[in-house]
């Protein structure tokens, strides 16, 4: 049977709780269609790079799913008239990804660094205005003088 990644987004204002049910609807179709599906991953509440059907943020949930074409139109279908579901994206692949997705490795990663302290830039070295020396680096002009010295010189 083909594989496929599916991935859904679900409406901000609707809750874990129903995101899970829609979830396990979907997974039902498959099942009834004679696939599986072999991973999902909800990959939580994230912000949307535009605003699509006035909503700014969205919950995002992956499906590893093994299963024939028909199951993935019937999903497609349910998905278009679910009011929940903004938008969605079917990919078949040649394999499924092993272990976790690079979603969630970087979710991973950031937690990582959020407990070592880091921040923005808190763990990267020098930087574009880290190297300066002092309140401001003037290279070999030497130190800022007041107005009222430069216009007495200039006289």
């Amino acid at each position: 049977m083909p594989l496929y990644e599916h991935v859904f987004l679900a409406r901000q204002d609707a809750s874990t709780q129903q995101v899970d049910e829609l979830t396990a609807q979907m997974t039902g179709i498959v099942e009834q269609g004679g696939g599986k599906v072999t991973k999902t991953e909800s990959w939580g509440v994230r912000s949307l790079t535009y605003r699509m059907n006035k909503n700014r943020k969205a919950h995002f949930v992956l499906m590893n799913i093994d299963a024939p074409s028909a199951v993935v139109t019937e999903i497609e279908r349910q998905e278009r008239i679910n009011e929940d579901v903004i938008r969605y994206l079917t990919v078949r692949v040649e394999e499924h990804e092993e272990g976790p997705s690079a979603m969630m490795r970087k979710a991973d990663r950031d937690r990582e660094r959020d407990d070592r302290g880091g921040g923005f830039r808190g763990d990267r070295e020098g930087g574009f205005r880290g190297d300066r020396e002092g309140g401001g680096f003037r290279g070999d002009r030497g130190p800022r003088r007041p107005r009222d010295e430069e216009a007495a010189t200039e006289e």
